[in-house]
C-alpha cells in the first residue's frame, strides 16, 4: 500500500515503523477549501469515511484527542464524560502546535509529540477504514481502522452532536 513517494509526517514514519498499512492521499490546497467536507470531495470519499482530529483539555495539563467525522460537532458532554471528566473545552489554536507538533487543519491522531488519551467516534465502527490527516495541510492518510485504534491506543465512544 504506501510505497509511494510522499513526505514523511510524523504519522507517515510512526506507522511505516509499526508496519501498518496504509495509502497516502494528497490534495490541491491552493483555493483555500481545506475544511474536512471540502477534501472528502476532493479525495472522493463521503464525509462519513474522512474524520477530523480535534483536542480537548480539561483544567490545565489533561489532554485528550477526539476523531469524529468531518461534518459533525465533538459533543463535549459526551467526550468528558468518556475520559472521566466533568467538563472539556477545545483547546486554543495557538496551543495546538507546541503539545501536538501539528498545526490546524493538519493535526493527525498518529504521531503526536505524546500520547493522549484517544476517543474515536462510534460511527467509524460502520466504516471499517477511515481517513485521517497524515500531519500535515493537503495530505490525508486511509488506514484500516483497528490498525489506528492499535497505533493510538484509541477506544470507541459515541461523541459527536445527535442530529435530528
Amino acid at each position: 500500500m504506501a510505497k509511494a513517494k510522499h513526505t514523511k509526517t510524523n504519522a507517515v514514519r510512526l506507522l511505516e515503523q509499526q508496519k501498518i498499512q496504509f495509502d497516502v492521499m494528497e490534495y490541491e490546497t491552493e483555493d483555500g477549501q481545506v475544511d474536512g467536507v471540502s477534501v472528502a470531495g476532493k479525495i472522493g470519499h463521503p464525509a462519513s469515511r474522512v474524520f477530523k482530529t480535534l483536542v480537548a483539555k480539561a483544567g490545565t495539563q489533561n489532554l485528550f484527542v477526539f476523531v469524529i467525522p468531518v461534518a459533525e460537532e465533538l459533543d463535549l458532554k459526551a467526550a468528558a464524560k468518556v475520559v472521566g471528566e466533568k467538563k472539556i473545552e477545545m483547546l486554543a489554536v495557538k496551543e495546538l502546535l507546541g503539545y501536538t507538533g501539528y498545526i490546524r487543519g493538519g493535526c493527525s491522531p498518529v504521531g503526536m509529540k505524546k500520547l493522549y488519551p484517544t476517543v474515536i467516534d462510534a460511527s467509524a465502527r460502520e466504516q471499517g477504514s477511515i481517513i485521517v490527516s497524515a500531519g500535515k495541510i493537503g495530505m490525508q492518510i486511509h488506514v484500516q481502522l483497528d490498525d489506528l485504534m492499535a497505533v493510538t491506543k484509541a477506544q470507541l465512544a459515541p461523541i459527536t452532536t445527535i442530529h435530528y
